[in-house]
Formats: structure tokens, C-alpha cells, sequence
């Protein structure tokens, strides 16, 4: 029997305390009059998710676009919730850590999963370098990219690790090679309620990562569009398909690779590249911020440009060894700072437009 939105798991605990629905409501009261700013998002999010609506109002991150307000439903989060569980085996009394902003619709569905699965929760306040209880032992955990990077020595504290919001770079990939936390990065939007798949990026038992593709997690159907792109049929979570600009590869019915986005397609001299791709070959060679975008060309129609930030051009030819022919870009721009989006992404557009 699946459980509703308006019922609360009776062994959720939230920073070692159990909470039933009425209680739940004074804790958000609470921590919205007297809490710290983290505090006070997650307090607003209760009272939002305890409401008599059968709905909330979320917003996109904005890093494919300008941010736009989502109407979804609560039960459609809730299944996302045991979806989630259902793969990864969670279980009530597991516990859990979640160090993301409640603003955004991961940090909510870390809750959300808490609350329905009768899990223990300890929310703490988001930073680059996550501040636990080195003590304490967790089964479930979600990250940035940034944040596993700064906690990665501290990961034997943790059993599984979710990490998402953005690209996972190949030299972080590298080095969890070594730890005994399974890490999986996920693939998902806010149309979608978090992640619709996963995949898994250590602890491979024939030591090969050559073949981890992203994984659907149960009941729902992947297919591609025209443009080569991602068509997502997930009913329990949206009632409507989803039509996504992410080009893939599709492996299977239940699996496939990322390739890019459509929207970023960059056609050079009829030669299409997907940035996406490039900077995932660079991220290992160059600390600084940076991003692979294009420019107009008389000969080519379009060309290949790096954007650094940086207060100068230090990049070495070297770092673009090993790149394609046609990947290498022909011109470096440096910008002293990029405009990100709310979640911390870097927006693209608006960056170039700094140019």
C-alpha cells in the first residue's frame, strides 16, 4: 500500500527527535520565527508540505534557462520518495544526512524521503564542507559535486552517497575510486522531482567503469525524440511526458549515456560538438571555473571558445592534449567573474553575454 502525502512515518526522526504531523507543524512554526536562514527554509517548506493542498509550488534552478515555477503534486513526490528507496534498499530506522538547501527541490525531497520512509534525518546548514558528527554513521547521504570533493576523506562515515546538481568531474571520479562509500550520481530536473536514474561511479567488482551508463529507477520508460533526446514516461511522477533537451545515448529501454544538451550543440564548420563532452576531458587540467561555448565565424559559421574565469589567460597548449581535431578551442576569454545561477550553476548565457 503506498503511503499518502499527508501521513507521517512514525519512526521519522529530524536531529534525533520523532515528530508526528501536529508536532511536525510546531517545528516548522518554529524554526521559521527563531531559526537560522536554513532553518527558516526548511520551516517554510514544512508548513508548505502539512498545508490542506495537494500541491506545491517549486522553482527550476535556471541553469537551461530563466527560472520558471513548477505546480507538483505531493503524492507524485512521495512516490519519488519510494522509488528511491525501493532502489537503493532504504529502510525505516536508516539514517540519513541531508546538507543541501531546502529551497530547491533536492533538498526538499530529502525530507520528503526521511518523513515517508520513517528514516532519521539530520539536516544540517549547507556549506562547500559539510560540518557533521564524525561519530556518527550514516546510510544515506546527498551531495554537490563541491561538497563530496571537500568531504571525500571524511566518507567512511557514510554507506551511500547520491551527488548531482551538476557534472561530476573525471578527477573526482578518480579519486572515490578508493573509498568505501558507494557513491552513484544522478541524473534528474524539477520537472521530474529530483533523479529519474543513476549511476554508479565506484566499488565496481571487476574494477571496469568503462560500461556504468545512467540507470532508470523502477516504473518508468525512457525513449528518444527526432533530435536524438531524452523522452521520460514516468506517470507516478508527472502526468505528462516529459520531452527533455538532454541528448543521449540509449543503451537500453532502461539505460543510457549523457551526451549533452541540445540547446548547446555547437555546428562548426558542419562538424556538430557538444561542449558537455569537451569539458568533461578538460575539468582534470584546469582548476579555475571554466566553460566550452561557441562564437560567430566567417569560415566555419561557428568556433569552438573557452571561457575562464580568470584575471588572465594561464593556460598552458598542453592542457588540450589529448582532445579531438575539431575539439580544441581557437580562441580563450577570460571574464574575473561568472553570473551563477541560485543553485550555484554557472548561467551560461548570461555570462557570455559579459563578453
Amino acid at each position: 500500500m503506498t503511503p499518502e502525502y499527508n501521513k507521517v512515518h512514525n519512526r521519522f526522526k529530524l536531529n534525533n527527535h520523532h515528530y508526528n504531523f501536529n508536532d511536525l507543524m510546531e517545528v516548522a512554526y518554529s524554526f521559521v520565527k527563531e531559526g537560522e536562514p536554513f532553518e527558516r527554509a526548511l520551516g517554510n517548506f514544512l508548513l508548505d508540505w502539512l498545508d490542506n493542498n495537494d500541491f506545491l509550488i517549486t522553482q527550476t534552478s535556471g541553469s537551461t534557462g530563466s527560472p520558471k515555477k513548477l505546480k507538483i503534486k505531493k503524492q507524485h513526490m512521495v512516490n519519488s520518495a519510494i522509488m528511491t528507496g525501493d532502489f537503493f534498499g532504504l529502510e525505516p530506522g536508516n539514517t540519513v544526512l541531508s546538507c543541501l538547501p531546502s529551497n530547491f527541490i533536492a533538498g526538499k525531497m530529502m525530507i520528503i524521503r526521511a518523513i515517508i520512509l520513517g528514516m532519521e534525518l539530520d539536516l544540517i546548514r549547507p556549506s562547500a564542507f559539510p560540518l557533521i558528527d564524525y561519530e556518527k554513521k550514516y546510510d544515506f547521504c546527498a551531495m554537490t559535486p563541491m561538497q563530496l570533493k571537500n568531504f571525500l576523506k571524511y566518507s567512511d562515515n557514510l554507506k551511500i552517497i547520491i551527488v548531482g546538481g551538476s557534472k561530476v568531474p573525471q578527477s573526482l571520479i578518480d579519486d572515490m575510486q578508493h573509498v568505501k562509500a558507494n557513491v552513484y550520481e544522478t541524473f534528474g530536473m524539477t520537472e521530474t522531482i529530483t533523479h529519474i536514474a543513476v549511476k554508479k561511479l565506484n566499488n565496481f567488482k571487476d574494477g571496469d567503469i568503462s560500461n556504468a551508463h545512467f540507470k532508470v529507477l523502477p516504473d518508468i520508460k525512457i525513449s528518444q525524440d527526432k533530435r536524438g533526446c531524452l523522452v521520460i514516461d514516468a506517470p507516478k511522477l508527472s502526468d505528462d511526458i516529459i520531452v527533455t533537451n538532454d541528448i543521449i545515448k540509449l543503451h537500453d529501454d532502461r539505460s543510457f549515456e549523457w551526451m549533452g544538451r541540445y540547446d548547446n550543440v555547437i555546428n562548426s564548420g558542419g562538424v556538430k560538438l557538444h561542449p558537455e563532452r569537451i569539458e568533461s576531458k578538460l575539468r582534470s587540467r584546469i582548476e579555475e571555473q571554466f566553460f566550452i561555448a561557441s562564437e560567430d565565424d566567417d569560415t566555419l559559421g561557428s568556433r569552438l571558445i573557452l571561457v575562464l574565469e580568470s584575471d588572465a589567460n594561464t593556460l598552458d597548449e598542453s592542457v588540450f592534449e589529448g582532445l579531438g581535431k575539431y575539439e580544441v578551442p581557437k580562441k580563450i576569454y577570460t571574464l574575473n567573474k561568472f553570473i551563477l545561477t541560485k543553485s550555484g550553476k554557472i548561467h551560461r548565457k548570461k555570462t557570455l553575454a559579459l563578453l
